[in-house]
């Protein structure tokens, strides 16, 4: 995230080794947000400007800080990276963004049952990750079985399958989200 104003951008992570080292799995660190990771290009799900996001970084970082699993790290079902950036994005729905369906642990929702999807359009229900379901505005229907998700998301006219993701269509970038007083 970056404040208006602000001269850098801030990054939340949260990796297993950081747990190991430090204690918390959460990082919060200053550089840039499109570094590589193990030589991984990042993905812009989501990209919003102007006013208003200010408040939407304050509530960003109150889901950082209030995030439930700062001590503990599973790779599967969860918690991991994924859950992380799920319970972040459930405080910020005007993102709209859908995590990738490779994104394993993203359905963890932990002692819960039900939530809100992580885009903010629709509901979920999952058992410790293991296995669930969501149908959201911007996720479409998904099934979650062992922490793979199987799909449809008829807006983007795709499938999401296992190890491949997303197959279908090209989804666009993320671009700028403009508030109705800027356009």
């Amino acid at each position: 995230v970056k404040p208006r104003g602000a001269s850098e951008f801030t990054t939340y992570e949260v990796n297993g080794w950081r747990l190991r080292r430090t204690g918390s799995s959460v990082s919060v660190d200053h550089r840039p947000p499109d570094a590589r990771w193990f030589g991984n290009r990042p993905a812009l799900l989501a990209d919003l400007r102007g006013e208003g996001v200010d408040e939407l970084i304050t509530r960003i970082e109150q889901a950082v800080d209030s995030y439930p699993y700062p001590d503990t790290y599973r790779v599967w079902p969860g918690p991991n990276s994924n859950t992380f950036v799920a319970h972040v994005l459930r405080a910020a729905p005007e993102l709209r963004a859908d995590l990738p369906a490779t994104a394993i642990g993203k359905d963890y929702l932990g002692p819960g049952f039900v939530a809100w999807s992580p885009s903010g359009t629709g509901a979920q229900v999952s058992l410790f990750g293991v296995v669930g379901a969501l149908a959201g505005v911007e996720e479409g229907i998904e099934l979650n079985v062992l922490g793979l998700t199987f799909g449809v998301d008829p807006l983007d006219l795709a499938l999401k399958v296992p190890m491949a993701g997303r197959l279908g269509w090209p989804r666009e970038a993320a671009a700028p989200i403009a508030h109705a007083d800027e356009k």
